[in-house]
């Protein structure tokens, strides 16, 4: 293998490109005979998603490895070690088998946990979706782990973006559309994004399969609300070149709302996505319960020590009774007699401890699961766990931080009260009444001019975007947002 091409393979896995910015041709029509531009285009990562943290050939040593790196599962298998070499004064397998179902039993239950985590990869990548075919221009369906950089994507309303897209067109004349980034930043609300009008008239996909243009924009970024980049047009041999913000991109993770169907071409795909560079693989973690307990297992051993150092002083003492031959007193002797206690007194640390902690974490995780206080009825969504190695950090939380509309409330607003000119209103039975009035006195009447002013600047002056209902029986025929 040439040494360019395992630069290539290592630059691909490390994230890190030449160049000052990346260069996006549309539908992957690059230029011919560049063979920069094609290592460029090789090093993109493909656009599948891993949030696992084992595989087939790799679960055994790396689950093993974590489990021993745990003081209490390293201790036993030094114990365990230990009896195998000396002259135990109990059988080692009744070391070995607590010890290995411990570790059978942790492991079933992370390589569960992960097998999940795999499914909900599996069904992400295998979302389809509809991008132009560069070779005839029609829309084909494929999966959402085959789409790649410079891919023209077609996304449907309540959809979520498969990757980082330019928006190039919409339903809407003008190119704009509304999402929702609940899933990247928590906010409910709804954002407006727009395209560049020189593409938001090309609303078709054999329109699009011929729009001679490119884009060069900067390395991916994890800063969700910062974009750079510029689209270049060439019309009939003259380059245009035009600006590209953060209003033109739409973010993998976010959902498009409130609109038919959105265009946008594929510039980061993967890896290389906000999303997932906001996704940073964590050390293994440690919950409080499981640091409390290294603490007093660090205590316990330092006893255990202490108590088989002095016994061990005492027997050379003492020694042994008189119809018992004199055994050997040398440095050899004291260091088996001292593992010998260490060995007897090593139930000072229950083993069953640790497997009753673990089976408790699964069954909390469970009971998360079957929770309907936290079922979302809305969304048809359940809480779900991905891990339960975590499950009583919950019971840990002091403090909140978090910012008030759409977070800790439901982001429904209703009208209750205003003040107009002065006098104060209320809404009574869908009828806006003073301050004291009931609504059978209400007259139509005293619907002043002020008021109606009051109501127009109130009707117009909103970021409220409105939708017609589906549902037939809905209370409203509208839902608003």
């Amino acid at each position: 293998m040439a040494f360019d091409s395992i630069k290539d393979w290592l630059g691909c896995w490390s994230g890190n490109y030449e160049g000052e910015f990346r260069t996006v041709y549309f539908l992957r029509k690059l230029p011919e005979n560049n063979v920069e531009i094609a290592r460029q285009y090789h090093r993109f990562p493909d656009n599948a998603v891993v949030s696992s943290k084992y595989t087939s050939w790799n679960f055994v040593p790396k689950n093993l490895f974590e489990q021993f790196r745990r003081i209490a599962n390293f201790y036993f298998l030094c114990i365990s070690v230990v009896q195998l070499f000396i002259d135990s004064p109990v059988s080692p397998l009744t070391s070995i088998f607590p010890l290995c179902f411990v570790v059978a039993v942790t492991a079933l239950k992370q390589g569960y946990e992960d097998w999940k985590r795999h499914q909900a990869d599996k069904e992400v990548n295998n979302r389809k979706y509809e991008l132009v075919s560069p070779f005839n221009g029609h829309l084909v369906s494929v999966t959402s782990k085959d789409i790649k950089v410079g891919d023209i994507v077609k996304v449907k309303a309540e959809e979520e973006f498969p990757c980082d897209l330019v928006l190039l067109s919409s339903e809407d004349p003008e190119g704009k559309c509304h999402v929702t980034t609940a899933n990247l930043d928590g906010e409910t609300n709804l954002k407006l994004h727009s395209s560049l009008p020189d593409t938001a008239e090309l609303q078709t996909a054999e329109t699009l399969n011929y729009l001679p243009a490119h884009i060069e924009c900067e390395h991916p970024m994890p800063d969700l609300y910062k974009f750079q980049g510029r689209m270049i047009l060439d019309n009939n041999g003259t380059e245009t070149t035009k600006s590209l913000g953060p209003s033109q991109v739409l973010l993998r993770g976010a959902r498009l709302k409130n609109t038919s169907y959105v265009f946008g071409v594929a510039v980061y795909t993967g890896m290389d996505t906000k999303m997932a560079l906001n996704q940073r693989q964590n050390p293994h973690k440690y919950s409080t319960v499981e640091r409390t307990m290294n603490t007093f297992l660090i205590i316990f051993l330092v006893v255990l020590l202490v108590l088989c150092t002095l016994h061990t002083v005492l027997k050379r003492i003492r020694g042994g009774p008189p119809y018992v031959e004199e055994a050997d007193t040398g440095t050899v002797q004291g260091l088996e007699d001292f593992l010998s206690f260490i060995i007897l007194y090593n139930y000072v640390i229950p083993i069953s401890l640790y497997v009753t902690i673990e089976l408790q974490k699964f069954t909390g995780a469970l009971f998360f699961n079957w929770d309907i206080e936290m079922y979302n009825e809305e969304t048809d969504e359940p809480a779900k766990a991905n891990t339960s190695d975590l499950n009583e950090e919950l019971g840990q939380i002091q403090y909140v931080f978090t910012d008030k509309t759409g977070t800790l409330t439901e982001n429904d607003m209703q009208f209750r009260t205003c003040s107009i000119n002065g006098e104060k209103y209320e809404e009574i039975d869908n009828l806006l009444c003073a301050d004291g009035m009931r609504s059978h006195n209400f007259q139509s009447s005293n619907f002043t001019p002020e008021m109606h002013e009051f109501f127009l600047t109130l009707s117009l002056c909103h970021t409220v975007h409105a939708t017609e209902e589906e549902d037939e029986n809905a209370p409203y025929p509208y839902h608003y947002q």
